[in-house]
């Protein structure tokens, strides 16, 4: 007689969806908060993670296609992650001694976080919800890292705004492999990748 291995079952609270978005507003809190000790920490090649737009994006993302949420939840909870990581970055920096105002990237949050997690959302899709979700965060890594080198390349290495560039050409790359198929939904995540670089560029660059 043989036996057949199998994998362990996952903690009861995990595989409740409602604890999963628990879990993941209470670490969005906390990787907010380490973000602004990571500016102290860090080594200068990336040092702007703890400093830009994509690292909270790819935190959020990460924290919403982890949940496993579904569309309706994942945008609120992308909205809801990203103001819990400027909340937690404030909070840190203020025992830091530090003056942070959240104003500006809390509104960012609430009009920029259900979108990227209902992309995060669809990655886990195919057709043309993957390529609209990863047109997004593709998008967002390389207009960000457009930006790094281009307009703050003077002041900062342009390590991670290289590494941030090619992660979101890795992932166009990607989806392109294993969850994009047709020439429609190709030609959106390709050329949606490139209008959302070119608009993230510009509209990052108005913020000043």
């Amino acid at each position: 007689m043989t036996t057949v291995d199998q994998a362990p079952p996952r903690p009861a609270a995990l595989s409740h969806p409602a604890a999963r978005l628990g879990i993941a507003l209470v670490l969005s809190f906390l990787l907010g908060g380490l973000t602004s000790y990571a500016q102290g920490f860090l080594p200068d090649a990336f040092a702007s993670f703890a400093n830009s737009a994509s690292g909270w994006t790819v935190l959020t993302a990460a924290l919403v296609y982890w949940s496993r949420a579904r569309t309706g939840p994942a945008a609120v909870l992308g909205a809801a992650s990203f103001v819990l990581l400027v909340l937690g970055y404030m909070v840190a920096s203020q025992v830091r001694g530090l003056v942070y105002d959240p104003l500006l990237f809390s509104v960012v949050g609430v009009v920029a976080g259900p979108f990227v997690g209902v992309a995060a959302s669809w990655l886990r899709a195919t057709g043309l919800r993957a390529a609209f979700g990863g047109a997004l965060l593709a998008g967002i890594g390389v207009g960000e890292g457009v930006y790094g080198l281009t307009v703050v390349g003077d002041t900062t290495s342009p390590v991670y705004w290289t590494l941030i560039g090619v992660a979101g050409l890795a992932l166009l790359a990607g989806l392109l492999v294993r969850r994009i198929r047709g020439a429609l939904p190709v030609a959106l995540a390709v050329g949606g990748t490139a209008v959302v670089a070119v608009a993230f560029h510009i509209a990052y660059t108005s913020l000043g």
